[in-house]
This record gives C-alpha cells, sequence and structure tokens, in this order.
C-alpha cells in the first residue's frame, strides 16, 4: 500500500473511531516542562542543568564520558548552538537550544517519515510530493470517498495543509526543509505557527461556521451528549469554566483571541529561566553573553561525566547512611 493510500485508510478509521466523541478531550498546548529545580541541589550538583540542557537520555550518556570526551562533545554542541556565528552564545540562543533539546521527539518523529515525503531526495520535501505522498490515491481516486465526514472530507483537508504549509515554508520556495517540516506536521511547537493553531482549533468546534465558538460549541468538542440523560460533573465544570473563564468579554462566545488565551496559556518559561541561570553562573566577564572558554571552562555545569556522576554518587551514598 503507498503512502497516500495508506494516510487515507487511517484517516477514514479516525472518522469512524472518534466521529463522536465521549471523552474530554485535551485541547490546551503547554510547553515542555523542565519541572522545578530540586530545592536540594546545590552548586555541586548539576543534574538539573544537565538535563534541561542535554535531555535526561544524553544527559545519561554524558554521565559514562570521561572528562575529556565530555567537554569535547560539549564544545561540538557550543558550535551548534551559535546559530549566528558570531562566537558569543547569547540567552536567546541558549533558551531555543534548551526548548529545541525538550522536544527532541518531535524531531525523531519527522526523522522516521521523513524518506516517506522525501521523493526526489533532495533533501527537501515541496508541496507537490506532501500531496502527492498524502494525497495521490485520493486525488486519483475521489469516488472511493464519498461516505467520508464533512469534518474530514479531502476536500477540506487538501487546503487546510496547503494553507499551513505556506505558513511553515519561512522563505517561501514552496518547499520545506526539515526545520520547515517539522513545523508543518507539529505547528503547536513553533511560535511562528501559533495563528495556524488557533485558526485550525477555531474550525474545528465553530460547527455553525459564524467564526466564533459559543458554550455549546465548546461542550460538543469534549462531549457527546448520546443518552439523554444528565450530563457527567465535569461537564458542568466545563460549563462554568467557559462563562468564567474563556469568555474573557462576556458576549457568550469565544472569538480568536479567546480561544489563543484558553488553548495557548502564557506558562512560566522554565527553558527562559535555565538559560538566563547558566548565562549568569558562567559569564565570568558580565557581558551577558557566553563564550566557547567561559562555557568550556564551567563545563561541569552544562554536561556531567564519569567524575561528576562518580562524585555525585558518593554524596548520595553518604546521605543515605
Amino acid at each position: 500500500m503507498d503512502v497516500g493510500r495508506y494516510v487515507c485508510a487511517l484517516l477514514l478509521c479516525a472518522v469512524a473511531a472518534h466521529g463522536k466523541p465521549t471523552l474530554r478531550k485535551e485541547r490546551v498546548i503547554h510547553d515542555p516542562d523542565l519541572g522545578t529545580r530540586p530545592p536540594q541541589e546545590d552548586n555541586k550538583s548539576f543534574q538539573y542543568d544537565h538535563e534541561a540542557f542535554l535531555g535526561k537520555e544524553e544527559s545519561t550518556t554524558f554521565d559514562q564520558l570521561t572528562p575529556e570526551e565530555s567537554k569535547d562533545r560539549l564544545g561540538k554542541i557550543v558550535d551548534r548552538i551559535d546559530g549566528d556565528g558570531d562566537g558569543y552564545i547569547t540567552t536567546s540562543e541558549l533558551k531555543a537550544w534548551i526548548k529545541r533539546v525538550q522536544k527532541r521527539y518531535v524531531y525523531e518523529n519527522v526523522a522516521k517519515v521523513w524518506t516517506d515525503y522525501d521523493l526526489n531526495k533532495d533533501n527537501r520535501v515541496s508541496w507537490d510530493e506532501y500531496k502527492q505522498a498524502t494525497y495521490g490515491y485520493y486525488l486519483a481516486n475521489p469516488d472511493e470517498f464519498e461516505d467520508a465526514t464533512d469534518q474530514f472530507s479531502f476536500k477540506k483537508m487538501l487546503p487546510r495543509d496547503e494553507r499551513r504549509f505556506k505558513s511553515a515554508d519561512l522563505n517561501g520556495d514552496e518547499a520545506a526543509d526539515r526545520e520547515e517540516f517539522t513545523a508543518f506536521l507539529h505547528p503547536e511547537e513553533f511560535d511562528h505557527m501559533r495563528d495556524i493553531v488557533v485558526l485550525e482549533t477555531l474550525e474545528d468546534i465553530d460547527k455553525n461556521g459564524d467564526g466564533h465558538v459559543d458554550e455549546d460549541e465548546y461542550i460538543a468538542d469534549m462531549f457527546a451528549h448520546e443518552d439523554g440523560g444528565p450530563e457527567p460533573d465535569w461537564v458542568k465544570t466545563e460549563r462554568d469554566q467557559f462563562s468564567d473563564f474563556r469568555d474573557l468579554n462576556k458576549d457568550g462566545k469565544m472569538d480568536q483571541e479567546e480561544i489563543r488565551h484558553w488553548i495557548l496559556p502564557q506558562d512560566y518559561d522554565h527553558a527562559q529561566a535555565e538559560a538566563r541561570h547558566l548565562v549568569y553562573e558562567s559569564d565570568q566577564d558580565k557581558d551577558q553573553m557566553l563564550t566557547k572558554d567561559e562555557i568550556l571552562e564551567n563545563w561541569n555545569m552544562f554536561v556531567g561525566s564519569q567524575a561528576t556522576n562518580y562524585g555525585e554518587d558518593l554524596t548520595r551514598n553518604h546521605d543515605e547512611l
């Protein structure tokens, strides 16, 4: 089965399985949470910093390296973080790196499907390649899909995907590199795609097409009242949430800005806080930027090694005695 036909089959299964949702649906999007720095972690233990900078799995890998190997790999990472190649790591560059590390699973997911869409193997995915891989079978055999519901109809999905693709295609060349294609497949993970996420959410829930989401549409997106019995308590709570917190201007419906406030809450920015912490602790000349030498001088705050891991084990075992 080719990719297009496989995707079509999956989407039709989704119609059957999810056409009438009866379970609470989660629309709110949160950034990956680094968690809270343990209160007992002092300047002699940098596990939180290591996991924030490398990710949990990679930080464990570094714990098995010699100090020399860890510093060598850290130097290569610093070169990647310095996006403009000016020799300085700013807080914003460090924040971008930390956010990327925390959503590494997204990039891994894209890597797994990349060859399914990069049909001509030029390391880019054009809109025509994506359309052919995803919708080719449907476009060649439209009669087979007459029974698809309006919500999942391919006539609506195709222009919606094209609109999203154009938003992800930052340089407008009608082809996506890996970063742009990742933004296309996972728009919720990229700041410049947030408008599309809000618009698509509105279109999903706005059944009467008035450009707003009223209370009944808001509830219907989470709960299908099929048996005519009383609503569950959580549905009643959501109705209160709608009137008290979702409908900010109290006009009985949500517009796009209110939807944005709902699904994209302004959470505490853990990545920003960690980036500032790393810069503050390593910035020897206090110019609010880091050089490669400054990072390598304070390398054990950024990455671990056999030596630091052994020292932490000794401290941990001592505390347990």
